[in-house]
């Protein structure tokens, strides 16, 4: 949301009563002549007037050479003209009295953009774009988004690209799926997908709301709206890639990539995240067409065990849950098919739907009526059959209380359509329909933070600086000294007691090139470790046996702002790179369930006869680092790596802290 304009309603880029195309065009082909087209089609809904500055006649309708012709003042107006003539534009439009500009214009400087959406935001209008695509809303009869031919239905799309916009729209219309509204980004010098996803929401006709965004540009505040719309989001987001990262000065920055960042926004907010225009236009289906599942356990049945197999696989990889049925459950699946079938899940008929094709429906029910699923799968042959009783069994099927999807060879089958009317999603691709599962299943929203006040001083970058900060936030740190000789190491082993630690500060990566030396145990072998005069930190030795490395650290993102990460760390943290990440600050609680959601999350809890090890000592440090990056804006990157957490406890053994200044 943009400072200072909390809340904005953008009613008048969608609900006008009165409309003005600046640079309309006699020429169809041309922008100016399809916004013209596009703008006479709601004439009968509200006034509409064609500016072109050589006057004349457009489509039946007077052309007048500027706005103040008008004889009604326009409440909105597209800007279709060259960029050396937006601002200008812009300025006549404000001075006519317009309460939204959409602004189609490409090519405007980027500060020209910024000062004129200020222009803008000062008058108490708004601007959408400039360099977009326009805007249409079904039930308002406003069409103004040219090149795109949108389909009447239910979703709200918003789009930073035009032919990405297209290209929904054509595989919508294939999925017999529309739009109740479409709002085109562009370069979001005032309006940003924030206020938009907050607009959609309110918007009675929009059930699901999809974006194509390009750039968040506040990204805290696009999940905020997301996760408190009331109605499900899909995000499609682009230019998230590894090498579209910036470079990073610690292991943190390296390993928390735009990608992650966005991933941790989608969780933290429930938003549905996919990756092609097509997954978008079936999540959407999904969305709109199939029940809600309360929970991730999918119930998988079928006529063929290697279609169970791989829908189990594909389940797991969408975060769901197959869980083996309970042993009275299993019996008496077991008295409905035959000898040979498996009844653990999935179900594998084994040629019973053969024998006997209503065992589909029986088993089903048993399935639903036992409450150990919150979905039901069919996948396989089904819809193959063919016969009157196989169309019969589809809408007992589809009659049964569970939310269900069908896989099946046979799409367009008389007994899929069966299954359709009756309100089950029916899918040729089980990845399809697996992911429709995963989509309305629930996810574990929690609350977008808001910025904290200041609450950490800035500090100089530097190893003990970087220590005090952590000890100023409640870490525990191994107890060092800094030393600049040989006799200062000694005096300070002498004080921590022997066995110590020696690293050398100079270093970027300490432990690369023997820059961190362990187990020191007396005053020899600590002369022979010292090197050069120089900085260096002199530390008593911690319990590595029995304990686990971990790293944690916080990346500040440019559009979600701070992000925490925790993973396997030490020296293996960028070669392994299982990790997790979230958006901070989190607490304790969400912090363990991030450290259990690691791959070697096993060598926390004990592994090979080791220990456990005190997770939630770890999860409080991650807890309390996210907390003083959150209320640190000044920091940039700051990490504790290893953070070595032992039976007994948690102990940061390095720390580093990047400031904004530094870069």
């Amino acid at each position: 949301m943009l400072v200072g304009m909390p809340n904005r309603r953008l009613a008048a880029l969608f609900a006008p009563g009165s409309v003005a195309v600046v640079g309309a065009s006699r020429d169809p082909q041309k922008w100016g002549g399809r916004l013209a087209r596009g703008a006479l089609k709601g004439a009968h809904r509200r006034s509409v007037g064609l500016v072109n500055r050589s006057g004349g006649e457009i489509l039946g309708s007077p052309a007048y050479r500027s706005l103040a012709e008008l004889p009604e003042a326009p409440e909105l107006v597209v800007a279709c003209v060259p960029s050396a003539s937006f601002a200008a534009t812009v300025d006549e439009a404000l001075g006519s009295g317009a309460r939204a500009i959409v602004g189609i214009s490409a090519g405007v400087d980027a500060a020209e953009e910024r000062a004129i959406g200020e222009r803008v935001r000062s008058a108490g209008a708004v601007l959408l774009g400039p360099n977009c695509l326009g805007v249409f809303d079904r039930d308002e009869e406003l069409d103004l988004a040219p090149w795109v031919d949108f389909p009447p239905g239910e979703i709200g799309l918003i789009a930073q690209s035009g032919n990405v916009s297209l290209e929904i729209a054509l595989l919508a219309e294939r999925e017999h799926l529309g739009f109740s509204r479409f709002a085109s980004l562009g370069n979001q010098a005032d309006v940003e997908a924030s206020e938009l996803v907050e607009e959609f929401a309110h918007h009675d006709a929009t059930r699901v709301i999809a974006l194509y965004i390009e750039d968040f540009r506040d990204g805290r505040a696009f999940a905020r709206a997301a996760a408190t719309a009331g109605k499900p989001v899909v995000l499609l987001a682009a230019g998230t890639s590894d090498a579209g990262r910036r470079a990073a000065r610690s292991h943190t920055g390296a390993l928390v990539s735009d990608q992650a960042t966005v991933d941790a926004a989608c969780r933290a907010a429930g938003i549905v995240r996919v990756s092609t225009p097509d997954e978008l236009v079936d999540a959407a289906g999904a969305l709109l067409r199939g029940r809600r599942l309360s929970g991730r356990r999918i119930a998988v049945i079928g006529d063929g065990g290697g279609h169970g197999v791989v829908a189990a696989d594909v389940a797991a990889r969408h975060g769901l849950e197959v869980p083996p049925f309970s042993d009275a459950l299993s019996r008496t699946l077991a008295r409905e098919l035959p000898p040979t079938a498996t009844t653990a899940n999935p179900v594998d008929f084994a040629g019973g739907a053969e024998q006997d094709l209503t065992s589909f429906e029986r088993v089903a029910r048993h399935i639903a009526d036992s409450g150990e699923a919150d979905a039901l799968l069919v996948t396989g042959y089904f819809g193959g059959y063919a016969d009157e009783t196989e169309r019969e069994v589809a809408a007992a099927l589809a009659a049964v209380d569970l939310p269900l999807v069908v896989h099946t060879l046979y799409p367009a089958s008389a007994a899929a359509d069966v299954l359709r009317a009756g309100g089950a999603l029916v899918y040729g691709e089980i990845e399809r329909a697996v992911r429709s599962c995963s989509v309305r299943a629930p996810s574990a929203t929690r609350e977008i933070p808001l910025p904290a006040a200041d609450a950490f001083e800035p500090v100089t970058d530097g190893y003990f600086s970087s220590r005090a900060l952590l000890h100023s936030a409640g870490i525990p740190l191994a107890e060092a000294r800094p030393v600049r000789t040989v006799a200062a190491a000694l005096a300070a082993a002498d004080e921590l007691g022997y066995p110590v630690v020696l690293k050398d500060l100079s270093r970027e990566h300490k432990s690369d090139g023997g820059g961190v030396v362990l187990g020191i145990a007396d005053r020899s072998q600590l002369e022979t470790a010292f090197g050069a005069g120089g900085d260096w930190s002199v530390e008593r030795m911690a319990p590595l046996a029995g304990g686990v490395e971990l790293i944690v650290g916080v990346r500040r993102d440019v559009r979600f702002g701070p992000i925490l990460l925790v993973g396997l760390g030490g020296v293996y943290a960028e070669v392994l790179r299982d990790v997790a990440v979230a958006l901070a600050p989190i607490e304790p609680a969400h912090a363990e369930e991030l450290l259990r959601s690691l791959r070697s999350a096993e060598l926390l809890s004990g592994a090979r006869g080791r220990p456990a090890v005190d997770v939630a000592a770890a999860a409080r440090a991650a807890s309390a680092l996210s907390h003083l990056a959150a209320r640190s804006p000044w920091i940039e990157e700051i990490e504790i790596n290893p953070l070595l957490v032992t039976p007994g406890g948690a102990l940061a053994l390095d720390a580093r802290v990047v400031s904004a200044e530094a870069r």
